[in-house]
C-alpha cells in the first residue's frame, strides 16, 4: 500500500513540533511522582505556559509542588509569572522560609517593582491567596535595602483594594533605620501607617526607639517608649536593652543601670544582652571596678559569661592599662571554650604594643593566626606603631609589607606611627621621606601627620625647621592644634628662647587653642631655669584655674626651682592652691587642701605627694598622705605604691613595710616597681621574714598558669639567696603581663 506524501509529510511535522502543553503537564507529573530523574529529558521543550497549568493543577500537593519547584527554578520556563504562581502557593502551606528565598529572588531580578505587583495580582484569585503574600513581597525588598520598592508594592496593594499589614511596615521601618537613612523618613512612614489604621506592634515601636537610639536622639527614643505604655503596648526586654545602650552610648550609664533596675519592676528578668549592654558601658567609661558587681549579679541569676562578655572585659582592661586582669579574663574565655575576636586580640596586641613588650605582642598575632583568625587593618597598624615607638623600623616595614600582600593600604595612621618612628629615632630625613610618600600615594597628611614631624624637629633640636613646618601646614590650610603649639613651646624653651616661646602661648590663645598641661609645665620649666619663679607660680595659678591639674612633672619642676632658691615654706603655701582664689589665707595648709579636694583633683594631690617623693622631701609626703587620712580621703593604691616606694628611696624601710601591710589590708595590689624596691630595700636590710611576705604575696597575685615556670624560677632563687636573679624575673613577669597592677582585689 503506497503512503500518500502529504500523510508523510504531516507524521514527520507531528514529530518535529513539540507535544501540546496538557501532555507536558502530564508527564512532568509522572516523572515528579516517580521518575525525577527523567525530568532533564523535557526540559527544554517545557514551557511557562505548563509550569503554569501544573501548578496551579498541583496547588493542594505540598510536596509535588516542592519537587517541581526545585527542579523548575534554573530554568528558563520559570517565569516570573509561574513564580508569582509558586508564592501564592507556598504563603498558603505557610511555608515562608522558601517563599522568601524565592520572592528575594524575585526583587533582586525584577527592575519594575509595579510588574511584580501585577502579576501577583493577575495571579491571585484563582490560588485563593490572602494579603500576606504582599507582606512577604515587602519584606523581601526590604532585606535587600530597596526600599522605595517596597514602599511601590504596599501603595499599589492599598489601591487595589489589598491590606498590607504590620510586617510590610515594620519591614520597611526596619530597613530604613538599617540604612541608616534619616530619621525623619522613617517618621513619615509611621504616620502613613497609623493613617491607613494598621496598628502598631511591639516590634514596630523597637524598630523606632533603636533607630532613634541610633541617631543620638534618645529623648524622641524615650517619647515612644512612653506612647507606646500609653497604648497598651508592652515593652519587652528588647526595648529595655535598646534604650539602656542609648544611656550607655550617651555617657548615661546610672540612667542605663536604673532602667536596668526597672525593668525587674515591669515583672521583665533581663538577659545575658541587658547585662553584656552594662558591661560595655561601664568599660567604655572606664569604670571597670563596677563590672565586677555586674558579674556578680549575672552570676546570682545563673547567666554564664559569653564570647561577647569576655571580648568587652578584656577590651576594657587593656584600655584602662590593667593587662595582667586583661590576660586572666583571657586564659579564662580560653578555659571555657569560647574564642576571642580579632578586636580582642588587636587589643591585647595594642596593650603589649603601649607597654613596649613587641615580642609579647607578635606572640599574640601568632595566637590569632592559629586560632584561624586574620589581622584587620587596625591590628597591622597597631603592630607598625608598637614597633615605630621603640625605633624598631625594620619591623615596622616588615608589617607594613605584611600588611599591603594581605590587601590591606596603610591609612593615615599607619603613615603616622612610621613618621613618628624616625622621629624617636632621630631619621628625620626618614621621616620627612614618609611624609612627600604619603602625598605620592593620594593620601592627604593630616594635623597629625604634621605635629608629629615638626615635634620631632624640636626633639633634634631644630626649631627653625619645625617653625617651617608649621608655616607649610598652614600653607596646606590644616590648622595647626594644642599639640603643634606645645611641641614648639617646649622646643623653643629647650633652647632658652623663652621670649619666643611665650609669644606663641600668647598666639595660641589669640587663634582661641586652650593651652594644656604640657604647654604650662615647659613655660613653668622655662622660666623656673632662668629664676623666674614669681611667673612660674602665678602660671601654675592660671592653669589651676582653668581647670587644668598639674601633674608629677609640674610640680616637680616648681619644687625643684623652690628647693633651689630656698624658699620651701612659699612652696608649701602656693603649690597646694589647688582651687585658685583670691581670699586663701597665706597660711593655708594641707588640711585645708585636702578638706575642699574632689574626686579629680584629688590625683592632683597624689602628683604632689610623687613630687615630693622624687625630691626627697619625705616629711612633706607623709603630711600631705596623713592629711588624706585625716579628711577621710582614703588614698588610692597610687598613693600607697609612691609613698612605699619614696621611703624604700629615702632609707625608711619599717615605715615602708607598715604602709604595705596596711594597703594589702585595704585590698589593693602592689605595683611590681613597688614590689622590687621592698625587695632590694628588706635584703639590703637582711629583713628575711618581710622578704618573704611580698615575695609570696606578689606570687600568689599571679593567676597565670603561663606564669608557672617564672613563678618556680623566683622561688628557687629566692631560696637560694640569688636576688638579683629574683628581681630581673620579677621585671620580667611584670613586663609580659603575668603580675597584677595597682587595682583592689
Amino acid at each position: 500500500m503506497l503512503i500518500s506524501k502529504t500523510l508523510i509529510r504531516r507524521s514527520l511535522s507531528s514529530l518535529a513540533s513539540p507535544p501540546p502543553n496538557s501532555l507536558l503537564v502530564d508527564k512532568a507529573l509522572t516523572f515528579l511522582r516517580r521518575h525525577p530523574y527523567q525530568l532533564q529529558h523535557i526540559s527544554a521543550d517545557f514551557t511557562p505556559e505548563a509550569a503554569s497549568i501544573l501548578l496551579l493543577k498541583s496547588q493542594n500537593d505540598q510536596a509535588l509542588i516542592l519537587k517541581f519547584l526545585n527542579w523548575a527554578n534554573p530554568h528558563h520556563f520559570f517565569t516570573l509569572r509561574c513564580k508569582c504562581i509558586t508564592l501564592h502557593i507556598l504563603t498558603n502551606f505557610k511555608l515562608y522560609k522558601t517563599a522568601q528565598t524565592l520572592a528575594e529572588d524575585v526583587a533582586a531580578k525584577t527592575q519594575d517593582a509595579s510588574l511584580v505587583f501585577r502579576s501577583l495580582q493577575e495571579t491571585y484569585a484563582s490560588c485563593d491567596s490572602t494579603s500576606s503574600v504582599f507582606d512577604l513581597v515587602v519584606k523581601s525588598y526590604s532585606r535587600l535595602n530597596l526600599i522605595d520598592k517596597a514602599l511601590t508594592i504596599i501603595h499599589l496593594a492599598k489601591g487595589h483594594g489589598f491590606m498590607p499589614g504590620v510586617l510590610s511596615y515594620n519591614a520597611v521601618l526596619d530597613a530604613t533605620i538599617r540604612t541608616k537613612r534619616d530619621i525623619t523618613f522613617a517618621e513619615d512612614v509611621f504616620k502613613e501607617m497609623l493613617e491607613t489604621q494598621v496598628s502598631p506592634n511591639v516590634f514596630t515601636y523597637n524598630i523606632l526607639i533603636r533607630g532613634f537610639c541610633s541617631a543620638g536622639n534618645l529623648d524622641a527614643a524615650l517619647q515612644f517608649f512612653d506612647k507606646m505604655e500609653k497604648k497598651g503596648c508592652l515593652p519587652n526586654v528588647v526595648t529595655y536593652n535598646t534604650l539602656i545602650d542609648g544611656y550607655c552610648k550617651l555617657h548615661r550609664i546610672d540612667d542605663g543601670f536604673e532602667l536596668l533596675r526597672a525593668m525587674a519592676l515591669k515583672g521583665l528578668e533581663p538577659n545575658l544582652i541587658s547585662y553584656n549592654v552594662v558591661i560595655n558601658g561601664l568599660c567604655r567609661e572606664g569604670r571597670m571596678k563596677e563590672t565586677s558587681l555586674v558579674l556578680t549579679e549575672m552570676n546570682r541569676r545563673g547567666f554564664s559569661l559569653d564570647e561577647v562578655t569576655y571580648n568587652t572585659l578584656i577590651k576594657g582592661y587593656c584600655k584602662e592599662g590593667n593587662f595582667h586582669q586583661a590576660l586572666v579574663m583571657h586564659a579564662e574565655m580560653l578555659r571555657h571554650g569560647l574564642s576571642p575576636s580579632v578586636i580582642t586580640y588587636t587589643s591585647l596586641i595594642h596593650s603589649m604594643c603601649k607597654a613596649g613588650n613587641m615580642n609579647r605582642a607578635v606572640e599574640f598575632l601568632d595566637q590569632m593566626r592559629v586560632r584561624g583568625l586574620c589581622p584587620n587593618e587596625r591590628t597591622y597598624t597597631t603592630l607598625v606603631d608598637g614597633f615605630s615607638q621603640k625605633g624598631c623600623m625594620n619591623e615596622a616595614y616588615r608589617v607594613l609589607k605584611e600588611m599591603v600582600d594581605h590587601g590591606f593600604r596603610p591609612s593615615i595612621v599607619t603613615y603616622n606611627a612610621l613618621i613618628n618612628g624616625h622621629c624617636v629615632a632621630g631619621k628625620m630625613e626618614d621621616a620627612r621621606a614618609v611624609l612627600e610618600d604619603m602625598k605620592e600615594k593620594g593620601l592627604a597628611p593630616d594635623v597629625v601627620s604634621y605635629s608629629t614631624l615638626l615635634s620631632g624637629f624640636c626633639r633634634s633640636y631644630d626649631v627653625h625647621e619645625a617653625v617651617r613646618v608649621k608655616k607649610e601646614m598652614v600653607g596646606k590650610g590644616i590648622q595647626p592644634d594644642t599639640i603643634t603649639y606645645s611641641s614648639l613651646i617646649q622646643g623653643f624653651c629647650e633652647q632658652r628662647r623663652t621670649k619666643e616661646a611665650c609669644d606663641l602661648f600668647d598666639e595660641m590663645l589669640r587663634v582661641g587653642l586652650t593651652p594644656d598641661e604640657f604647654t604650662y609645665t615647659a613655660l613653668i620649666n622655662a622660666h623656673c631655669a632662668e629664676g623666674g619663679l614669681e611667673k612660674a607660680l602665678n602660671l601654675h595659678n592660671e592653669m589651676v584655674e582653668k581647670g587644668l591639674l598639674p601633674d608629677v612633672v609640674t610640680y616637680s619642676v616648681l619644687i625643684n626651682g623652690l628647693n633651689k632658691q630656698a624658699r620651701t615654706r612659699e612652696a608649701k603655701r602656693l603649690l597646694l592652691k589647688l582651687f585658685y582664689d583670691e581670699s586663701v589665707p597665706s597660711d593655708v595648709t594641707y588640711q585645708t587642701l585636702i578638706e575642699n579636694c574632689g574626686n579629680i583633683e584629688f590625683k592632683s594631690v597624689v602628683s604632689l605627694i610623687k613630687g615630693f617623693c622624687m625630691k626627697g622631701m619625705m616629711n612633706e609626703a607623709d603630711r600631705v598622705f596623713d592629711s588624706m587620712i585625716e579628711k577621710n580621703h582614703k588614698p588610692d593604691g597610687t598613693a600607697y605604691n609612691v609613698m612605699i616606694h619614696g621611703h624604700c628611696r629615702g632609707g625608711d624601710v619599717r615605715k615602708a613595710y607598715r604602709l604595705y601591710k596596711e594597703m594589702v589590708s585595704c585590698g589593693f595590689l602592689v605595683h611590681t616597681v613597688t614590689a622590687i624596691a621592698l625587695v632590694k630595700a628588706f635584703h639590703k636590710e637582711g629583713m628575711v621574714d618581710e622578704l618573704s611576705s611580698v615575695i609570696d604575696n606578689v606570687l600568689r597575685s599571679c593567676e597565670l598558669s603561663e606564669a608557672e615556670q617564672a613563678k618556680v624560677l623566683v622561688e628557687i632563687n629566692h631560696r637560694e639567696g640569688n636576688m638579683d636573679v629574683v628581681l630581673d624575673v620579677l621585671a620580667e613577669m611584670a613586663k609580659d603581663g603575668f603580675l597584677p597592677n595597682t587595682r583592689r582585689q
